[in-house]
């Protein structure tokens, strides 16, 4: 790698006003003197990189390696990256994220490149809590940029904080292009705005630290949690009694099935249908479709859903399509996602069915 650029308007990365400065005092002294300072902390980047306590510590860009004493900085390892789940992950995010600006006619390519500015994350937010943010519409400067950052996340947390949500972000982390940081916020907005996604379970990633430390580089990998169950993450703090019965009751869990049974199967039998398995004979929706039909005593058209889905995205248009019927009937929404019910989770079948019940109940 060459020394120093031989340019005459060299182009630093994050150049400080005082080394512009003394660039401009010094001329090639100081640009001699700043290339060997360059140099020395490249190479301790590259012991700290190739050093036993971080083998899997490869490709430090050169801008890592200019650190302030104790100062720390972070970085997903590459080899994490290319696991399959975590791509999964980013992939899943991004599609979301389109989806909902689709009609800002805004575009997410690279999550740390389009959303470190704040200016997707106000967009996205707004479109998810349908409110306005009062900020700047758009801001260059960096200080623009993190006062906008500083307000979004200040929502975001108004949002979360009393759901007990971990707030794993900040500000600096966000806009420093921090991708952990990222993505610990999206899920935890994916959850709590209840994304019409699934996202993969237990993803983990080895996230490098590197942190100057009396003139030297060290490093050392932790292992950063970035996703657990779905029903963790969206029923850790709306414990219901059905979680109690999960947990604590099995033996009263069978008898709650088997009421349900018998009251779906009181009004299915009605079109000589019969349910035995409460765990996968909703999943494709159709016998909740045709279920909310009978219960509210009108013929649900059969080009509004698909009578033989055949794939996850028609079971889960099926699903949707009885939670709006659902509404209609003046249920509240429900609390499991199309897709728990799609992926055959007992829970939040039995939570949905058991709305049904209570409403229900006494219906001939």
């Amino acid at each position: 790698m060459s020394s120093a650029p031989r340019s005459p308007t060299p182009r630093a990365p994050r150049m400080k006003k005082d080394e512009s400065f003394l660039g401009k005092l010094g001329g090639t002294l100081a640009k001699k003197k700043k290339a060997r300072e360059v140099s020395d902390l490249q190479e301790e980047g590259k012991s700290a990189i190739n050093s036993p306590m971080s083998p899997a510590l490869v490709g430090v860009h050169p801008e890592d390696a200019l650190l302030e004493e104790n100062e720390e900085r972070t970085m997903i390892d590459p080899t994490s990256r290319e696991d399959p789940k975590f791509k999964e992950l980013v992939k899943a995010l991004l599609d979301w994220i389109n989806d909902v600006l689709a009609e800002e006619r805004i575009v997410v390519r690279q999550l740390e490149e389009d959303l470190y500015d704040g200016q997707v994350l106000q967009k996205l937010l707004e479109k998810l809590a349908d409110r306005k943010l009062n900020v700047a519409e758009v801001t260059q400067s960096e200080i623009g940029q993190k006062q906008k950052l500083q307000t979004v996340l200040e929502a975001v947390h108004d949002l979360l904080r009393p759901h007990g949500w971990a707030l794993r972000w900040n500000v600096d982390a966000i806009h420093g292009k921090n991708l952990v940081a990222i993505l610990h916020l999206l899920v935890s907005l994916a959850m709590h705005f209840r994304a019409p996604i699934r996202l993969p379970e237990h993803v983990s990633v080895q996230v490098v630290v590197v942190r100057k430390r009396e003139g030297l580089l060290h490093s050392s990998h932790i292992s950063e949690e970035l996703t657990t169950t779905t029903e963790m993450m969206m029923g850790r703090f709306e414990r219901d009694a059905f979680d109690t019965l999960f947990d604590h009751a099995p033996d009263k869990l069978n008898v709650v099935k088997k009421s349900l049974i018998t009251f779906v199967n009181k009004h299915l039998n009605k079109l000589n249908l019969e349910v035995t398995e409460l765990e996968t004979q909703f999943a494709d929706g159709v016998y909740l479709v045709l279920l909310m039909g009978l219960l509210e005593g009108y013929f649900v058209p059969l080009h509004n859903f698909y009578l033989t889905p055949d794939s996850f995205d028609q079971k889960v248009h099926n699903v949707s399509f009885a939670f709006e019927l659902m509404l209609d009937g003046g249920l509240k929404k429900p609390k499991a996602r199309p897709e728990d019910v799609v992926n055959l989770d007992l829970k939040s079948t039995l939570r949905v069915l058991y709305n049904l019940f209570t409403k229900y109940k006494d219906v001939e």
